[in-house]
């Protein structure tokens, strides 16, 4: 089989990539589709029998993206069935096609094997659609089997597709070695810097934002993201100082992410200078968490002011009749438990402000580097398209964080002050 074309020096990479999750792209116009396709055809020629899938977002995306051009490139040598959606190779290799729109469309894959997938706009999908995807990546053959993903920021799973290729903050059950992630911006694509110079133009007149995600491929800011005035650099910090004195908690408590901040303001800013994130608690596991999490800073001296929380923790149970309050308060050492203004508009209002400058220059919020989950969090909230002064309740994933943030910048009229202490000689304590 002939097929027409030149991989430019990025694409190149891509197709050597023996990675287990391969992501390639960052900006619009780097020839990632075509990679994509290309990478494909050349493994079902290479291995005899290997099953393939494409995913994109929709129907109508995958046939003009996909159907279509691997029709007009491979079509003649490798019959297409357009019922079952899969072009057959000779050697028995196959490249299905299907889509994911919504969660339920999960259902279609759950059970099926494939040596190789391939997500067109991974940030399209969800992390849970990504998750239930590679449940699918496994077969009785020798090939070892790969994932390939291209994407764009923004979308519903910026958050999850940057915290491993672009972050690489990983999880306890991932494995560093399979991610790799290779940049591919629209100037590294020959084809178009040759034929259609003015796209290049169009991209650099777009709205900053889009600019900055198009053009340059940057993470940090996309178009519908909820807090632009978000800044690494200006709003992270490394973890230099302890706070001692009187800090507070702030979490937001549900069975699928229990997220919890502690803070403390300290020379007229807000500072959160410790995280604890986990799912599958129940509200005493919980309790139990904030416990253990607090006990270091209470043993350097910290007296915690109290704990702010979501007011449905006041609602009572069916199955116990206790509210959510009354379980946790019942744990030894957790702190007083404090009802959360839950005004969301006001709220988000009063987190933009402290984001932005206070009058000596300096943000009103300062998230250590070891919060890692708010830091990515607060780059991937996405406004809600309904009410564009409120923050997207999806993706579910990257609302928690946030949320507990919230909570704790409307109680700030409490006394939270507190002092620092360098602790002479000790280094960072507790990170």
């Amino acid at each position: 089989m002939k097929l027409k074309g030149k991989p430019n020096r990025k694409q190149a990479e891509f197709f050597a990539s023996t990675a287990r999750f391969t992501a390639y792209g960052g900006a619009r116009g780097g020839g990632k589709s075509w990679a994509l396709r290309r990478k494909l055809i050349a493994l079902c020629l290479r291995w005899p029998g290997i099953r393939c899938l494409i995913i994109r977002r929709t129907l109508s995306e995958l046939r003009q993206n996909h159907v279509l051009p691997l029709q007009r490139e491979i079509g003649r040598e490798v019959p297409y069935s357009a019922g079952e959606r899969v072009f057959r190779f000779r050697n028995g290799s196959t490249i299905w096609l299907g889509y994911l729109a919504c969660d339920a469309d999960t259902l279609r894959y759950q059970g099926q094997e494939y040596d190789i997938i391939a997500v067109d706009e991974a940030t399209q999908i969800t992390e849970y659609q990504f998750a239930t995807l590679k449940g699918c990546l496994r077969g009785i053959g020798d090939y070892p089997r790969r994932m390939y993903l291209t994407c764009n920021p923004g979308g519903v799973g910026h958050s999850w597709v940057k915290r491993l290729f672009i972050d690489r903050a990983f999880r306890d059950d991932e494995d560093p070695d399979d991610y790799r992630f290779i940049q591919a911006l629209v100037t590294d694509n020959d084809v178009i810097m040759k034929n259609d110079p003015g796209y290049v133009e169009m991209l650099k007149s777009l709205p900053d934002t889009l600019k900055s995600a198009w053009l340059d491929g940057k993470w940090d800011l996309f178009e519908g993201q909820f807090f632009s005035e978000f800044r690494r650099g200006i709003h992270t910090s490394p973890p230099k100082e302890i706070p001692v004195g009187r800090p507070f908690a702030a979490f937001d408590y549900g069975f699928d992410r229990f997220a919890l901040l502690l803070l403390a303001e300290v020379d007229g800013q807000l500072v959160v200078y410790r995280e604890y994130c986990e799912s599958g608690l129940t509200l005493t596991a919980a309790a139990e968490k904030l416990v253990s999490v607090i006990s270091d800073d209470i043993r350097r001296g910290c007296a915690f002011d109290y704990a702010v929380c979501s007011p449905d923790l006041w609602n009572r149970r069916q199955d116990s009749g206790l509210s959510g309050f009354e379980i946790m308060s019942k744990v030894p050492g957790v702190p007083p438990l404090k009802r959360a203004d839950d005004r969301r508009i006001p709220g988000w209002r009063a987190v933009r402000e402290l984001l932005a400058n206070n009058n000596d220059g300096r943000p009103g919020i300062v998230i250590y580097d070891n919060c890692r989950e708010l830091i990515n969090c607060m780059g991937a909230l996405l406004f809600d398209p309904s009410s564009p002064e409120d923050a997207s309740g999806t993706p579910h994933e990257v609302t928690h964080a946030p949320e507990a943030l919230r909570y704790a910048v409307m109680s700030r009229g409490r006394n939270i002050s507190c002092t620092v202490s360098h602790l002479a000689g000790s280094g960072i304590i507790g990170f």
